[in-house]
């Protein structure tokens, strides 16, 4: 296959190792020379280009298929709209302008998209109710790479992924130092998030539908920082309920909306589609960064 990554970062390079190992072609797009720089490092292609800006996208190589993981930056609700609908909207537009359109095209969304579940199971068909405005346009760009992916024939798939760690992306101070909000942690590290979708290409799964990208073992985040301060040999941290961070008023309506909500992410489909997980649990994925900590690094 011809693979084209648009927004080629923490996710997609790895993809893109893993699909170049195997024989495919990958072009990754950045639009920043320090982000096309590390493509190359990558061995892979590279090409510069911009998902809101419509011109810059005829850079964009003919593709079998297209993989859309490009980030607005943690930014806001508005800077969200302008890549993840109206940038991949974009990019369905180029490619639909010619003469030979890919295959499929994978959107990468988000676990956000659900909103709070009290804690209960949520698989590929739980009802979206997401509780920021940022993530409702995460379900705005959601509609965009199902609905109107078919107005160019081009099958859509839409991977909701848990939160994303690995390397660079462990996060260890956040938990073993406190204080830790109840809650569920619906989890995948990057290696696995990078398999997943390239099973998805590989196996030619999941043409018009949604999949769950998260491990095996959604775990209670106060469960989680005291086996992480464990392994560490650290003192247990604080643990806080929603209600007390609420009060404490230091949160922004987003963050406390976030906190509200909890929820724990079946990947059934995922392992039905024959995915097998290099990092089934947090225990296996965060051993790494435990060693390293033990060795003096963070």
């Amino acid at each position: 296959m011809r693979v084209v990554v648009v927004g080629c970062g923490y996710v997609g390079l790895e993809l893109g190792r893993h699909l170049t190992d195997a024989g495919h072609d990958v072009v990754g797009a950045r639009r920043s020379d320090g982000g096309l720089e590390r493509v190359r490092s990558a061995g892979l292609g590279a090409v510069r280009c911009d998902v809101t800006d419509p011109d810059t996208l005829r850079s964009l190589p003919d593709a079998d298929a297209v993989v859309f993981v490009a980030s607005s930056g943690g930014r806001g609700a508005e800077a969200a709209r302008r890549v993840y609908v109206e940038g991949l909207a974009n990019v369905l537009a180029e490619y639909g302008s010619r003469s030979a359109t890919p295959d499929r095209l994978v959107y990468t969304s988000s676990t956000g998209v659900y909103g709070d579940h009290g804690g209960d199971w949520v698989t590929e068909d739980t009802p979206l109710e997401p509780t920021t405005e940022k993530t409702g346009v995460l379900v705005e760009a959601e509609r965009v790479a199902l609905e109107r992916a078919v107005e160019y024939d081009v099958d859509g798939t839409v991977v909701r992924f848990g939160g994303l760690y690995g390397p660079d992306r462990y996060r260890l101070d956040r938990y073993v130092r406190g204080p830790v909000t109840a809650g569920y942690l619906n989890m995948i590290h990057r290696d696995d998030a990078a398999g997943a979708i390239a099973r998805l290409l590989e196996g030619d799964s999941a043409r018009g539908e949604v999949v769950l990208a998260v491990d095996d073992e959604p775990v209670d985040r106060w469960e989680f920082a005291d086996w992480l301060a464990d392994e560490c040999g650290l003192s247990r941290p604080e643990k806080r309920t929603k209600a007390e961070r609420i009060e404490e008023g230091e949160l922004s309506a987003a963050a406390e909306r976030r906190v509200r909500t909890s929820k724990r992410c079946d990947n059934a489909r995922l392992r039905e589609i024959g995915y097998e997980f290099a990092f089934p649990t947090y225990r296996e994925g965060y051993r790494s960064a435990v060693e390293t900590f033990h060795n003096g690094g963070v």
